[in-house]
């Protein structure tokens, strides 16, 4: 092969070269574009799923403040282990709160929903930033959004035949709590986790 065969050898081949460095080039470009895109979405869950935990939990501690009110002053008092929500807008303040600690605005407030029988609260977040500048356009103004539902899930079954001015019994997922509405005061309850739970469901 003479010198002059080697050099157009050469020519062919360094377009194709420079074609692949700069096809793989791109490529890296978008597999990174994509995980910005994962990583906002992900941020996005994070928000959403903090944002229903804690709307979920104040309406749980404001179901605390009327139970302890209702022990020995309403007859009626033992629903309330059920899980009945009576609430203001205290749940959607503290998903904002949680919201904005994680970069993110909550959308239309917490919204109370029902799943398999227990009462909860559905939020929807949008981040406040962006996927930000890629190879693929428009990704510089795209925001991401989710959602969460979080539920109030009783933990405390008790005898249905239940006086509600006697001393009652609840086994709270094996842990017994005396509640006596003649001799209650508001610290007898014991902690809200034990007599109910909050749980992500979706």
């Amino acid at each position: 092969m003479t010198l002059t065969q080697r050099l157009n050898d050469r020519g062919q081949t360094l377009p194709i070269y420079i074609w692949l460095t700069g096809t793989l080039l791109f490529v890296a470009f978008a597999f990174f574009a994509f995980a910005q895109a994962a990583s906002t979405r992900n941020g996005a869950q994070s928000a959403a799923d903090a944002a229903a935990l804690a709307a979920a939990q104040d309406a749980r501690d404001q179901l605390m403040d009327r139970l302890g009110v209702a022990v020995g002053q309403d007859d009626d008092w033992l629903t309330w282990l059920s899980g009945r929500l009576t609430v203001d807008d205290g749940p959607t303040a503290a998903a904002q709160r949680l919201a904005a600690e994680n970069d993110s605005v909550v959308e239309g407030g917490a919204q109370q929903v029902t799943r398999d029988g227990h009462p909860g609260f559905q939020v929807a977040v949008q981040t406040n930033y962006t996927v930000g500048n890629s190879v693929i356009p428009g990704t510089e103004g795209m925001h991401a959004r989710a959602h969460a539902i979080a539920v109030i899930q009783p933990r405390c079954d008790f005898d249905p035949n239940a006086d509600p001015k006697k001393p009652v019994q609840l086994n709270c997922d094996g842990q017994m709590v005396n509640i006596d509405p003649g001799h209650f005061h508001t610290g007898d309850l014991p902690d809200a986790s034990v007599l109910f739970s909050v749980h992500l469901v979706e």
